[in-house]
């Protein structure tokens, strides 16, 4: 036979055996969109032509998400859930069926979750504190009221929570059933007492560009029973119209703003923080911020984000799959645990904001555009949560304020969709395709925000192509299993602990302010050509070891997990950490020293010389600022000494010297000790620990920490990384 002939038969064997082993096609590898009702004013003949041509070109999936209506047609508008709406949306999921489209539903129109059902009891909460100073002796008599003059419009419905009066000496006193009728009457002791009024007002926010049906309040994320009541007009609405649920429920990015409280926050503190946060109202409200303010605003962060996770985004999920739905959410925005957040729904969903600059030469740039927000450290949140918690699907809002409309090319789009690809995403959304009639003048119906993917813009004519280039990405991506290199442990005690203020939500226009240490060392593993996913302290507790590799409860395998120089981790997941450590070292010895890997530089060959190493590393003193930009922990060897572990109120925080405590003035309520030799053993000596050769590599790392546990200095780490063409000395 012929080599040509050879040749020829060849590539028909391979292109067969590609066409046989080729994912099957399901709507969800398509590309999807946000379809924005306007006004809800569809028609049956608008939604079949709209859904043959959307079918046709190639999208998958759409969301229907009501929004604002257009200017003149108010005559044609649609009320949300009313009799009308659901005929439209059960004729829309029979004819999507009929184009191999899958339908998805905001559960709300426009964002947040809010609309008319929504009443002031159970709409978004805030907190007013007012403050008085009184000298006793004598009976008091003060009027309990909002004096602030920024919250007039809040006299009217802010309630008085809780009155507490602290006297010099510490004493503490509950003086909320003394005020009747908004006037305090107290025999109060001698003294001087300061008297602080926590009053639950009403942010008063609206649903944002709600559709018509859809006005109101926005509802209390953190209160269960508002929650659960604003499902009820769901269930009726589906109930009494017989419809079929949606595939997905979708919630948009979490813009409830200045909503730091709820009616029954205290409890839930005392509940799950293990004490009063009113007995600490003074420390609570220092602006000056000392250690003791810092510890309770943590706990009552940590405690919001306990609160949002379990009365929304959980209980959201539970009812969406007690009608055959999953849910898919934005959590960024929230003042919550992004990764705990994320990972609570079926389907997290990251969001890309503006044009990212990529240097590649000849691609046209626009003057127009906005600030970029799409940075990898940002989009792998919602990925992240996905793959450690076994979660089969991470979407993306994609190409949100891109370029401005009719601006945007197709090769404009095709790196920043790629950049979705590698941070993790498998499920896109175009943001988004505005319903538009088919007799709607050019350009049709938009929508404010671009960019505008729909049969009016001129890049439709060739999106067919790009879409079916999205559909064989996401086709093998969703067949395949998450592989990253590295866990990396989300410092999100550091970053509460820092943030000023009360109420901090991680959306991504501030996150390059919030967290930018966490943000180079992501960038600094990226760039050494590794990959990872974060992992929260909840996760950390169910991870497992197999085949010396870490294994979460997902299901994921990773090679080690990279503890970033965080200052603050809870006692409980450093004693797993260790004790998990421990276990697996029992199996070789009981005394060997843990070594420390790649823990200094801030480049990426320090990770080369730790590529398939399994050691266990030293934690970064906690205590120090100063520490390593990163260290592995993995579960070959252990260290003989992790010091001690000081415990906040809530059982959380820090580790550091007790020197430094006696220099701060702070007393921890409890103080733990991590098995391992005490300060007196150690004698506050300098000890060293250094990094041998890796079998096979030409790099060696020399690492000489002094920890002065007797003394006034403070710990410090230094470092001497030498290889074949380097030998250079790094503080860390």
């Amino acid at each position: 036979m012929k080599k040509k002939d050879i040749l020829t038969a060849l590539l028909l064997l391979g292109s067969t055996v590609q066409a046989q082993n080729w994912p099957e096609i399901k709507p969800e590898a398509r590309p999807g969109s946000r379809w924005w009702w306007m006004g809800s004013a569809v028609d049956q003949k608008g939604l079949a032509y709209n859904l043959h041509k959307y079918g046709t070109a190639g999208i998958g999936s759409l969301e229907i998400t009501p929004i604002y209506g257009v200017k003149g047609n108010e005559q044609r508008d649609i009320p949300f859930l009313s009799s009308r709406w659901m005929e439209m949306y059960q004729y829309t999921q029979d004819e999507a069926q009929k184009n191999g489209i899958d339908i998805d539903m905001n559960t709300g129109t426009g964002w947040p979750f809010g609309g008319p059902e929504i009443t002031l009891e159970h709409a978004a909460t805030r907190a007013i504190f007012e403050q008085y100073t009184v000298t006793g002796g004598k009976k008091i008599e003060q009027q309990i009221e909002i004096t602030s003059p920024k919250e007039q419009k809040q006299r009217e419905f802010a309630q008085l929570s809780r009155l507490m009066a602290y006297a010099e000496d510490g004493t503490c006193l509950n003086l909320t059933s003394k005020v009747k009728n908004g006037k305090l009457e107290w025999n109060a002791p001698k003294g001087k007492w300061k008297l602080i009024a926590l009053f639950v007002g009403k942010t008063l926010q609206k649903v944002k560009r709600a559709a018509p049906g859809g006005e109101g309040y926005v509802m209390d994320h953190m209160n269960p029973e508002a929650v659960k009541g604003y499902f009820t007009k769901f269930d009726r609405a589906f109930k009494q119209n017989k419809a079929t649920y949606p595939r997905t429920f979708f919630n948009d990015s979490y813009e409830v703003y200045k909503a730091d409280w709820t009616p029954h926050l205290l409890e839930e503190f005392e509940r799950r923080r293990g004490y009063k946060l009113e007995e600490h109202f003074p420390e609570f409200l220092d602006a000056s911020r000392p250690e003791a303010t810092r510890r309770i605003v943590s706990d009552y962060r940590e405690t919001v984000s306990e609160m949002l996770i379990d009365n929304f985004t959980t209980q959201w999920t539970k009812w969406a799959h007690k009608h055959g739905s999953t849910t898919r959410n934005q959590a960024h925005g929230s003042p919550a645990n992004l990764i705990d957040t994320y990972a609570s729904v079926d389907i997290p969903e990251c969001e890309g904001f503006g044009l990212t600059d990529f240097h590649i030469k000849g691609l046209r740039k626009d003057s127009l555009t906005r600030p970029n927000f799409s940075d990898i450290s940002m989009l792998k949140y919602a990925s992240s949560a996905a793959h450690i918690a076994g979660k089969p699907y991470t979407s993306s809002e994609t190409f949100t304020w891109l370029t401005e409309h009719f601006r945007t090319s197709l090769s404009q789009c095709k790196p920043d969709m790629d950049l979705m690809f590698v941070s993790g995403v498998n499920h896109m959304f175009f943001h988004g395709t505005p319903y538009s009639p088919q007799d709607a003048a050019w350009p049709g119906w938009l929508f404010y925000a671009s960019i505008n993917m729909s049969p009016t813009n001129s890049i439709w004519r060739d999106a067919p192509a790009f879409f079916e280039y999205i559909t064989r990405c996401q086709s093998f991506l969703q067949m395949g299993q998450p592989d990253n290199d590295f866990l990396v442990y989300l410092p999100i005690y550091d970053l509460w602990d820092e943030l000023p203020g009360r109420l901090v939500s991680f959306d991504i226009h501030k996150m390059d302010r919030y967290a930018p240490k966490f943000i180079k060392t992501i960038q600094t593993i990226i760039a050494g050509g590794y990959d990872v996913d974060y992992i929260s302290d909840a996760f950390i507790k169910t991870t497992r070891c197999a085949d010396n590799q870490l294994v979460t409860s997902g299901g994921t395998h990773y090679k080690a997990l990279i503890v970033p120089a965080a200052r603050l981790m809870p006692a409980a997941t450093l004693r797993f950490l260790y004790t998990y450590t421990d276990i697996h070292t029992r199996k070789r010895t009981h005394h060997r020293r843990l070594r420390l890997s790649a823990g200094t530089g801030t480049d990426g060959n320090s990770l080369r010389r730790v590529e398939n190493t399994m050691w266990t590393s030293v934690y970064p003193p906690l205590e120090s600022r100063r520490a390593s930009l990163f260290c592995f922990v993995s579960t070959k060897q252990r260290y003989r000494r992790m010091g001690y572990t000081e415990c906040s109120r809530n059982d959380c925080h820090v580790l550091q010297s007790d020197e430094r405590r006696k220099r701060q003035g702070t007393k921890p309520d409890r103080k733990r000790e991590i098995a391992g030799p005490s300060a007196t053993e150690i004698g506050g000596k300098p000890h060293h620990s250094d990094i041998r050769q890796v079998t096979g590599r030409r790099t060696s790392v020399e690492l000489s920490q002094r920890t002065d546990i007797q003394s006034e200095s403070r710990p410090w780490m230094e470092t001497r990384i030498r290889g074949k063409h380097t030998d250079h000395k790094r503080s860390v």
